[in-house]
């Protein structure tokens, strides 16, 4: 068997949740992985490309798989020092979200029959290189193109297209590496509206969800393990431990699986089905309770994972995510609450983690999506809207708003370098700086 390498950056939600050794907070290295790394004959602690280094956003959900950017020091104060836009960019229509690495920004979108695969000075928007290849719109009422955010792993760029052309780059110049059909390898069927997951790296596996979660030699894309067959959702997975096992929590149209990662085997599951078989987010995990959401009148659930067992802790419909995460910070989720993509349906909601109880709720927002970045709220409005709030769970308390773009945004944007990479269903990209004037 392949062995997996433990990666550093477990995606375990809140970090305050999960004590730091000092030597190793950079990279998001928590004790109990050190135990693990320690303990496990085979699995080896690594440290990933850019884990919590200001200027790096490497893959979906950021440094640390959590929403939360490790950037300090950037511009907070929008009524005195106004955010302004200092380039834009078309990348074609899609809902990729952006990784920026080594100064070098990567997305995907679709445009005359083809896939294209970005890769864009992070300063200026220059095109350093185009990846380009035959590709379907899939656009299932909505406008289609890749879904799914590259994954920046050291030299290499890791891609999902909405056919599952699933590909490992070489980031300096585009070169494919390898390439493979998720559905003609795992024999799965195309979901409705695409594949949608971003690429997983955790140490020498990648990791994807396609029907069929799957492991491959992110090397070569040799198969490790795969899963039995079921509906594909549209999320990613998300990495944990627990014990001596590092853990695989993955959301499908079917269930809410938990797998140990050296092998694939199943651990727990609970059923979780959908209206139309929209689940859409990535598990949250802290302290072995798992975090999920769907919309559609779904609502969320948060269970705790004892040993083969998931105990419900609580299920409401406070907090419906139809594709976008919620970010979970000091005991509280932030979220985008929806019954459908309908803007009047959403708001902004602050749920208490452990007990699911709603501490407020904002509307005008409509379906956005949002991150977190040195204890600010960051929220973008379906309608292009950069909105600053604080993460304060007695109230909404807005700092300031910046008109970034317009038409339908549902792309979570991030933050890296002290800019923020935004962009529409379109295929408009743009770059807003919020660099310290000091």
């Amino acid at each position: 068997m392949v062995a997996l390498v433990m990666v550093a950056s477990c995606g375990c939600g809140d970090s305050s949740d999960v004590p730091m050794i000092d030597s190793f907070s950079e990279q998001g290295l928590s004790e109990q992985e050190l135990s693990l790394a320690a303990h496990a004959s085979d699995i080896t602690a690594t440290v990933t490309l850019g884990a919590g280094a200001p200027g790096v956003w490497p893959q979906w959900r950021g440094p640390r798989r959590d929403g939360i950017s490790q950037e300090t020091g950037w511009n907070i104060d929008w009524k005195a020092a106004p955010p302004k836009t200092l380039w834009k960019k078309h990348v074609g229509i899609g809902f990729s979200s952006m990784a920026v690495a080594d100064g070098q920004l990567f997305t995907m979108g679709h445009g005359e029959g083809q896939e294209h695969v970005y890769c864009l000075d992070a300063e200026t928007g220059d095109e350093v290189w185009t990846h380009s290849y035959p590709g379907k719109l899939v656009d299932n009422m909505h406008e289609g193109g890749p879904g799914a955010t590259p994954t920046v792993d050291q030299d290499r760029v890791y891609t999902n297209g909405r056919e599952g052309q699933l590909q490992c780059l070489r980031a300096a110049n585009g070169e494919v590496i390898w390439s493979i059909g998720l559905q003609q390898e795992l024999g799965v069927d195309l979901p409705a509206w695409g594949f949608s997951s971003s690429p997983l790296v955790v140490g020498d596996a990648l990791l994807v969800e396609a029907g069929r979660v799957v492991a491959l030699n992110k090397n070569t894309g040799q198969k490790i393990w795969q899963t039995e067959k079921y509906n594909a959702g549209y999320g990613t997975p998300s990495i944990f431990s627990m014990g001596n096992n590092l853990m695989v929590a993955v959301l499908n149209n079917d269930y809410l699986l938990i797998l140990r990662a050296d092998d694939g085997s199943e651990v727990a599951k609970e059923k979780w089905e959908t209206p139309y078989k929209t689940s859409s987010t990535t598990p949250i995990v802290a302290n072995n309770h798992i975090f999920i959401s769907s919309g559609y009148d779904k609502g969320c659930a948060l269970l705790r994972l004892a040993g083969t067992e998931l105990e419900l802790v609580y299920h409401n419909k406070e907090m419906r995510n139809q594709f976008n995460n919620c970010v979970l910070w000091e005991g509280h989720l932030y979220g985008i609450d929806g019954q459908t993509s309908s803007s009047r349906n959403c708001k902004v909601v602050c749920m208490e983690w452990s007990t699911g109880e709603v501490k407020w709720t904002h509307r005008g927002l409509g379906a956005g999506s949002l991150f977190i970045a040195d204890g600010k709220l960051v929220i973008f409005s379906d309608q292009g809207q950069l909105v600053l709030a604080e993460t304060d769970p007695d109230q909404y308390t807005e700092l300031g708003m910046y008109e970034a773009l317009q038409s339908k945004c549902w792309t979570v944007p991030v933050l890296a370098g002290g800019r923020i990479y935004c962009r529409n269903a379109t295929g408009d990209l743009v770059c807003v700086d919020v660099r310290s004037k000091e």
